[in-house]
């Protein structure tokens, strides 16, 4: 069956995901607009049901991007952050005991003074009330699924996806087709492993000159705490157990707002053990004889999981083309050692909108905006970025104990010297290629969940109030399956299963499949975090977007 053609909207700029990058981006050319009597037309898409509902992060915030962005936001009765950091503590955990770390170790870059406790998720609803009524047009609800092109090969905008097409991949009787959105310029903030973002880096080699991308895996929940246990400010980090030596992360416990505990754990993705699962190693964690009693008599009210970019400096690619740009995690901008990025995603988009607003005055479009590319590097967000370049490398090399030493060695240097011994470390294998077969690890198992500290991954769903339209086709796509079963479950025992922070996927026995077992896709559990498409070993698994809504939908997250 033909499909209709779509219909279009022009604009000046088009910008894809409604996160604080692209929220950032938008609000700053309305700005401009403004300051120049110019009008900017400007249009915002976003896949979650409503700005926020997919955005998840610690958070522990750096002000400084949302400062320079919306200079009042401090006086506004309805801002989102209100709990400013109090005390901060760092641990480093054994399986039984652990050691607090004096502050004075750690340069007066890692300190927490200054910034803010909250949720992402509610920073970037605030943005999207600012960049509405500045006169931004947002579409929630709405995944761009399809890059436009001009005959140059520019990009002149995007696709929104198809809805009301049925399993089968037949159009129901309530299909309806997405629209395509023309833009002089587009800008893309999908955040970490953008469906859109790949093709875009694979089609135009932008990370020709850049080291390859590196990843970790933030599960996080929200606790309503006992007010005794309760100290609003305060900031606990910790490192070591229960992850191995060789298998980097760490966990967070932020006390913000009203009596709310965000609690996570980021495990980095280039592990090595097929049998390690993030989500249970969090699990493990929350037991611990230091962290536990914060728990007692706590409710557990939300939680979420998603991937995280960690390559840092040596791996943000070339940020434009022909028609675009990138901005915010799409690009790679998070300090891992500090564990933030909004402040620097905020950053990246009023330096995107300022050289849009440049090129659309001088009577531009479509072409590659090199100014904003040239420039970060030497702006806020290259001077976050470069003293912990070292970080993610050493501790990769060399493991928890010897490369957390060796990095902390190099922020003092940095910090001092504004030099670092190690020059700039390359990250060596992709994560999906750090996997070891089957046969080689001892597999790790896991404790059965109490229900009250530790939980199962379907429980935890159900909290993170996903939801998938059922009758649409399945869209975790797996480009071969013969050899998901020859190489994913034979040569490394299903990592998927594992991997997977909400139970997607399974290896089910099945007596009618020609070797016994079957490869299966819960699809409607899926919380967006990507992690497949970065951590399967053979790179087959595919995620893009389903039809709109569908995903989380975080409160407070």
């Amino acid at each position: 069956m033909a499909l209709p053609e779509r219909e279009g909207m022009d604009f000046d700029v088009v910008v894809v995901g409604a996160g604080p990058a692209g929220l950032a981006t938008a609000i700053r050319l309305k700005q401009i607009s403004a300051e120049k009597g110019e009008e900017i037309n400007v249009v915002v898409v976003e896949k979650g049901s409503e700005v926020g509902a997919h955005i998840l992060s610690g958070a522990v915030i750096d002000p400084t991007g949302l400062d320079q962005l919306l200079p009042e936001w401090r006086d506004d009765p309805e801002r989102p952050l209100k709990t400013a950091v109090q005390r901060d503590e760092f641990m480093f955990l054994t399986a039984h005991s652990g050691l607090k770390m004096p502050n004075a170790f750690f340069p007066k870059m890692m300190s927490n003074h200054g910034n803010f406790v909250g949720s992402l998720s509610n920073l970037t609803k605030y943005l999207g009330v600012q960049a509405e009524a500045l006169g931004v047009e947002i579409y929630p609800g709405f995944p761009a699924s399809e890059v436009l092109y001009d005959d140059r090969g520019a990009v002149t905008g995007v696709a929104t996806g198809d809805l009301g097409i049925a399993r089968s991949g037949e159009p129901r009787d309530d299909f309806t087709r997405g629209m395509e959105l023309a833009g002089k310029y587009v800008v893309f903030g999908e955040g970490a492993r953008g469906s859109l973002t790949k093709t875009l880096i694979d089609r135009f080699k932008l990370n020709a000159d850049s080291d390859h991308q590196k990843y970790g895996l933030g599960v996080k929940e929200l606790w309503q705490l006992k007010p005794e246990k309760f100290e609003p400010g305060l900031v606990q980090h910790t490192m070591g157990w229960p992850l191995p030596n060789k298998a980097g992360g760490g966990s967070w416990l932020y006390h913000f707002d009203d009596n709310l505990l965000s609690v996570g754990f980021v495990t980095h993705l280039n592990y090595e053990n097929p049998t390690l699962s993030p989500f249970e190693e969090f699990q493990r964690f929350k037991t611990h004889p230091m962290i536990r009693d914060v728990f007692e008599g706590a409710k557990r009210i939300g939680y979420g999981a998603r991937a995280i970019m960690e390559g840092g400096w040596q791996s943000v690619p070339k940020l434009v083309f022909p028609g675009g740009c990138l901005v915010g995690d799409s690009a790679g901008f998070v300090n891992v050692p500090r564990i933030k990025g909004s402040h620097n995603a905020i950053h990246s988009g009023i330096q995107a909108a300022e050289a849009i607003a440049a090129a659309l005055q001088a009577g531009r479009q479509g072409d590659e905006l090199t100014v904003y590319d040239q420039g970060w590097r030497d702006s806020e967000i290259g001077r976050d970025l470069k003293p912990v370049r070292n970080m993610k490398p050493l501790w990769s090399r060399y493991g928890t104990m010897i490369g957390v030493g060796l990095g902390g060695l190099d922020l003092w240097t940095n910090s001092l010297l504004n030099a670092s011994v190690f020059g700039t470390l390359k990250h060596g294998k992709p994560d999906h290629a750090c996997l070891k077969p089957i046969s080689e690890v001892e597999p790790i198992k896991y404790p059965k969940p109490d229900g009250k500290i530790t939980f199962d991954r379907l429980s935890s769903v159900y909290l993170s109030n996903t939801n998938h339209e059922e009758d649409q086709p399945v869209h975790l796509k797996v480009k071969d399956m013969t050899l998901q079963k020859t190489s994913e479950h034979d040569v490394y025992g299903g990592p998927s299963g594992c991997y997977c922070p909400a139970g997607v996927y399974e290896w089910v026995q099945d007596a009618s499949a020609s070797d016994g077992v079957r490869f299966q896709i819960n699809a409607q559990n899926c919380v967006h975090c990507k992690t497949c498409d970065i951590k399967d070993p053979n790179q087959n698994i595919n995620w893009e977007t389903p039809e709109g809504p569908g995903g989380p939908n975080y409160t407070n997250l």
